[in-house]
């Protein structure tokens, strides 16, 4: 008798397999959410603390308001951040990370370290291919 547990014959269903290289997996849809510039650069500045929607806009620079607030709406629907409506005359609007975000930005700012770290490197590799395509 084997210790392995018994597996239905046919395997496990598709809805049970994460798989970031199958086209129908959510791990997917969530790695491109998470992936794209502005979503990246949110989920960093979140990893500093809780901004206010044009706080959030200020540091990051070059995001318009329309497409933060799609990013937002995005990253929300993922479960990395909370938008959270405080009473206040006017209202305003906290965004914060999740347990999720949070896990998620500690990776991307290990990446952003890296990539800040090697701009000589990445500086030298650039004007090397621009040299060597003229």
């Amino acid at each position: 008798m084997s210790d392995m547990p018994s597996q239905h014959p046919a395997g496990p269903t598709q809805e049970l397999v994460s798989d970031v290289f199958a086209r129908g997996c959510t791990s997917r849809a969530a790695f491109e959410d998470v992936t794209s510039k502005w979503a990246s650069l949110a989920l960093l500045a979140l990893g500093e603390g809780r901004y206010r929607f044009n706080a959030l806009r200020r540091r990051i620079d070059g995001v318009s308001e329309r497409m933060l607030s799609q990013t937002l709406q995005t990253l929300e629907r993922d479960g990395m951040l909370t938008r959270e409506v405080l009473t206040a005359i006017p209202p305003r609007v906290e965004y914060s990370l999740t347990p999720l975000g949070a896990r998620v930005a500690e990776q991307l700012r290990g990446l952003a370290d890296l990539l800040e770290a090697s701009v000589p490197e990445l500086q030298t590799a650039r004007d090397s291919h621009e040299r060597d395509r003229a």
